[in-house]
């Protein structure tokens, strides 16, 4: 199964420099409504499955376009909720560097706990588990590999990569998640294979393709003269089946 991980697009509180959260009310500033129009054309000829998002206005606002082009009823998941900042929530950003707990969540997010809020950890496991129950769900409603939509927030976005990318939360710092931008992860039985990142281009019409890719040696890909029929036996044939 494969999941478009969808940042919102630009908020107004993203050119405020305030750490927004889960403020009521925060929503697409000119840009960011443009962006949600512009997912129609970037997923021009991909059909979506689902979509599924966060509850906040913000997300709401990005994946509105592209289900009433599509005609489908987007599922709220509040596992994909922005992270919950406690007392950090609606500050400026120049403000918290200045906090103790800012290094933290740069240099050790694992251990990272909001002050009235949520830990990055908390965060990781929901988002994770949200992302893979509905994977899983869409996998046995279909049987065979569809692509759908989670819309979500940068810090959780980042989250589902790191262990998508099977890298310590520690370090999801690195990962980037832009407003309005599309990651890509198809998980299959053994593993989850990551396709996208920070992705805020256009074409997404090779996401149609039905098999999973394959880990073979050399970093061969199919077609390319690797020994297909190995690498299934040892088991990296492709799987329909969610992570």
């Amino acid at each position: 199964m494969t999941v478009i991980l969808l940042r919102h697009g630009r908020s107004t509180a993203n050119t405020s420099h305030m750490l927004a959260g889960r403020t009521p009310g925060v929503e697409l500033d000119e840009v960011g409504h443009v962006q949600a129009k512009n997912l129609l054309t970037r997923l021009t000829g991909l059909e979506i499955a689902e979509i599924v998002r966060s509850p906040l206005m913000r997300c709401r606002q990005t994946v509105q376009p592209l289900a009433t082009d599509r005609g489908l009823t987007p599922t709220i998941d509040d596992r994909l909720a922005e992270v919950d900042y406690g007392q950090w929530t609606g500050r400026k950003l120049g403000d918290l560097v200045r906090e103790p707990l800012w290094k933290v969540v740069q240099q050790h997010a694992s251990a990272a706990v909001f002050p009235g809020g949520e830990g990055l950890a908390q965060v990781q496991a929901r988002a994770v588990a949200a992302i893979r129950e509905h994977d899983r769900r869409l996998a046995d409603t279909h049987g065979k590999d569809v692509v759908w939509v989670a819309c979500s927030h940068g810090d959780v976005i980042k989250a589902i990569l790191a262990d998508a990318l099977a890298t310590h939360l520690d370090g999801f710092q690195r990962i980037v998640a832009e407003p309005a931008s599309i990651s890509v992860v198809r998980y299959t039985d053994t593993r989850p294979f990551v396709l996208r990142v920070n992705d805020t281009g256009g074409d997404f019409s090779g996401l149609a393709v039905a098999d999973a890719p394959k880990s073979v040696p050399g970093g061969e890909v199919p077609g390319s003269g690797a020994d297909e029929s190995s690498a299934d036996e040892a088991g990296e044939g492709h799987s329909t089946r969610g992570g």
